[in-house]
């Protein structure tokens, strides 16, 4: 029987701990048997969380002769202490699988496991998982990574993908389509967290000479707009607004109207039932089929698909 232990740290996020165990849990063999045996490993005998305490079955010697170990995020609880970190390091150093759920990659992190790894995070902690750890390749668009012994994913939804992913390498497909079944998710979700971003545009200085023209494209964002047409509102030259805009905003005058396309038609794909030709035309795309490939590119699944999760019940024909 293959045990997975999972890593309860202080203020640990229940649905991030709930996620691992249900999926594991839940998981039978074709006979009926469990393959797998789940245990809860702490520091202490119990560990507070929000509204409650959990019972641990088992101390941080819990995790030597686990066969993967799964860390949750927790909130607000600062680095894990040396002892966790030394033992994360030698169950990595011993082969033992070791998964991480939202921001419980910033443990793994902590114990050095991700340095010169692929990894992800919950997509609101992304930047600062880069920017504390340099030597980490941060992905920030994706549902998982899997690097073969370790393995990180973003938000608690997505590690129940992470979860029928490793069930799926270890017991085949068949038993992981039955898990899903009887949690009743998705085998594989379309798509990555890229849907899931809201993509905020940079601030601008209070003041500066681009809030006019960001208003104006703002307004007119179902005409074409050039960047030739930009430069001339703005009284610069093309050279001029495109370095004003990378020092201001971080990104280009067209990368910056492309994601004001993409928020525009995020918004009417959520809130209207208008097809997708006429989505197109009113966030500036043109044809249905430019709209498709650079909705698809920024936010990592098709409009279709992103309708069907995040339209509001509320949207009425207009």
């Amino acid at each position: 029987m293959h045990t997975v232990a999972i890593l309860v740290l202080d203020n640990v996020v229940p649905f991030d701990m709930a996620t691992p165990f249900q999926m594991f849990g839940w998981t039978r063999l074709p006979d009926g048997r469990r393959p797998y045996r789940v245990r809860l490993c702490a520091e202490s005998p119990e560990v507070p969380t929000e509204g409650f305490a959990l019972r641990i079955d088992r101390g941080l010697d819990g995790l030597a002769d686990a066969d993967t170990i799964i860390v949750p995020g927790c909130a607000d609880s600062g680095p894990p202490s040396p002892e966790v970190t030394a033992a994360l390091r030698q169950a990595a150093q011993a082969g033992t699988r070791i998964a991480s759920v939202c921001v419980g990659a910033f443990v793994l992190a902590e114990a050095g496991l991700l340095d010169g790894l692929r990894a992800t995070t919950h997509w609101m902690a992304t930047g600062e998982l880069a920017a504390r750890f340099p030597d980490i390749e941060v992905e920030p668009d994706v549902l998982y990574v899997d690097n073969g012994q370790i393995l990180t994913s973003a938000g608690a939804a997505a590690g129940l993908d992470m979860c029928l992913h490793m069930i799926r390498r270890d017991l085949g497909s068949a038993v992981a389509a039955h898990t899903a079944r009887v949690s009743v998710v998705p085998l594989e979700r379309e798509g990555g967290q890229a849907q899931f971003i809201v993509h905020e545009h940079p601030p601008v200085p209070r003041g500066s000479a681009l809030e006019p023209l960001l208003d104006w494209i703002e307004d007119n964002l179902a005409q074409e707009v050039t960047l030739a047409q930009m430069a001339e509102r703005s009284g610069m030259s093309e050279r001029t607004l495109s370095r004003r805009f990378r020092e201001q905003t971080g990104t280009t005058p067209l990368q910056w109207l492309l994601r004001a396309r993409v928020r525009r038609a995020q918004y009417l794909l959520e809130n209207s039932d208008h097809p997708v030709e006429r989505i197109a035309r009113q966030a500036g795309f043109g044809s249905p089929t430019a709209f498709r490939d650079r909705f698809r590119r920024v936010v990592g699944t098709t409009p279709h698909a992103y309708r069907s999760a995040f339209q509001a019940k509320s949207a009425v024909r207009v």
